[in-house]
């Protein structure tokens, strides 16, 4: 099984990356650091990433998970192009490379006429919400939730099936300067588990989601926040 992993550097996507090569897992990361290089704020990123991916995988690529992201600040009171600047930015780095790829994956296995798995990084932002500063973030996490359950109602029959995954306060770099900016230790008041996540729990979740998750399971968003946001 061939796995396509975005933003395998760092955090999350770099925890997902060896607990799926653990599992004996081909994974082709994406990443300056990890794999291969694409820069999705250019809108030919998503699709040069798929290319590259598919040259290196002699044509097949089984399961997608979408982890790139970015987390910055956008605050209200800033000048109003630079605001719209990088609302369009997260909103391409997060959802719509995700979208972009997400489709070349299912005409990937339309295809071929085989069976494929996409797993979506997404966030608690999506039903919680999240700082005013980061309006961009929880509308890309939101979307991202919402493709996942559009491709798994829409291709099911087919065996293509779709995750989403939504951790809460994860440590990681992107969480770290934000639990520095909300209060810091403060913040694990609003988590009854009493702990922010590791990276290494939500990969497990991810790695469930690409080998194990049972088909019945397609459209399903897995929730890993401590019971913080509980639906």
């Amino acid at each position: 099984m061939t796995i396509l992993l975005t933003g395998s550097s760092r955090g999350i996507g770099a925890a997902i990356h060896v607990a799926l090569t653990d599992a004996g897992q081909t994974v082709i990361g994406h990443g300056t650091q990890s794999g291969i290089a694409a820069d999705f704020a250019d809108p030919a990123g998503p699709r040069a990433l798929w290319q590259a991916a598919l040259e290196q995988a002699d044509g097949t690529i089984d399961v997608l998970i979408n982890n790139a992201g970015v987390f910055e600040a956008n605050p209200l009171d800033r000048d109003h192009d630079d605001w719209v600047g990088d609302w369009e930015r997260t909103l391409r780095i997060d959802l719509t490379a995700a979208a972009e790829l997400s489709r070349l994956a299912v005409r990937h296995w339309q295809e071929r006429g085989t069976h494929g798995r996409i797993v979506n990084i997404a966030s608690r932002a999506a039903y919680r919400g999240d700082s005013p500063a980061h309006w961009h973030y929880a509308a890309a996490k939101a979307g991202m939730v919402a493709m996942t359950k559009t491709i798994a109602r829409g291709y099911a029959r087919e065996g293509i099936y779709a995750f989403a995954i939504c951790p809460g306060f994860t440590m990681t770099g992107m969480a770290d300067d934000y639990l520095a900016s909300r209060g810091g230790e403060g913040l694990l008041a609003d988590i009854p588990l009493g702990k922010v996540a590791m990276p290494e729990e939500v990969a497990k979740v991810a790695r469930f989601c690409a080998l194990e998750a049972p088909a019945s399971m397609t459209g399903a968003v897995l929730d890993v926040n401590g019971a913080s946001y509980v639906r």
